[in-house]
């Protein structure tokens, strides 16, 4: 029989506020949503001109798919997308670990990066069009300068908030500069880095659309102009879909990403 004064285990308390995953939560979001959709739509609340029913926009993707030309758009805006935010993100963090760490080019490249990123980048695509013509060159200059500045100041942002107290105390122990950057500055900088692809792969599609809009033959945002154009409005909701699907999944890989480099903080 246990003696009455007999200490008792204390349960864990230190969760720190971790996040649990439960995706079924959210796909049950999804799934409510699309069936009070189709709900709506059936029942005539939803007018059919205004937002078709969810069965008709899978209809037309299922078109789109067996007519061949979905791989098609999807291909060229994928292709433009991963080309135009890889070169946006790693100039981005180029010119972002350079703001961080050397005062003379925070001097001169901090009022550059303030003046231009509040300009909406759509704005710019004519001038890159006269730039680099109307053909791939303008799309993907679109993609990477709409990228390139939230990068910029995602990353000297995470430089700056590294704790000036570790990079003091590699400096006592004799490690080089190099070291230090590797070893302190570039893991401590993730944290603030890698939100930051989330915020630039999202503005990264929309100027993808945007650019597509504009003298493209195939790709996401030329077939959305087209079901526009012909009030095709289940087409045009699939578009819609195709261009979440990419969202969802650029999301999942930088998430996946995330987790496995920033394991040292759990």
């Amino acid at each position: 029989m246990p003696e009455a004064n007999a200490p008792r285990p204390v349960p864990f308390r230190g969760g720190g506020f971790r996040p649990k995953s439960s995706l079924w939560v959210g796909a049950a979001v999804f799934a409510l949503l699309i069936t009070l959709w189709e709900i709506g739509s059936r029942t005539g609340i939803i007018h059919p001109l205004v937002l078709p029913a969810p069965s008709e926009a899978a209809e037309a993707f299922i078109d789109l798919y067996n007519s061949g030309l979905l791989w098609k758009h999807l291909g060229a805006s994928l292709s433009r997308l991963a080309i135009g935010w890889t070169a946006g993100t790693l100039l981005g963090i180029a010119v972002g670990f350079s703001i961080g760490l050397f005062s003379l080019a925070r001097a001169g490249l901090v009022p550059l990066v303030a003046a231009i990123f509040p300009i909406p980048k759509i704005a710019l695509l004519p001038l890159f069009i006269i730039w680099f013509g109307i053909g791939e060159g303008s799309k993907v200059a679109t993609i990477l300068f709409g990228t390139f500045f939230p990068t910029v100041v995602a990353t000297y942002g995470g430089v700056d908030n590294v704790d000036r107290g570790l990079i003091r105390m590699g400096q006592s122990f004799g490690l080089s500069w190099f070291s230090i950057v590797r070893k302190i500055i570039l893991p401590g900088a993730l944290p603030a880095i890698l939100p930051g692809f989330r915020i630039s792969a999202a503005i990264a599609i929309v100027l993808l659309v945007a650019a597509e809009m504009i003298g493209a033959e195939f790709g996401v945002g030329a077939y959305i102009l087209l079901a526009g154009s012909l009030m095709a409005m289940d087409q045009l909701i699939a578009g819609v879909a195709i261009l979440s699907a990419i969202g969802l999944t650029v999301s999942w890989i930088i998430g996946r990403t995330e987790r496995l480099l920033l394991r040292w903080r759990t």
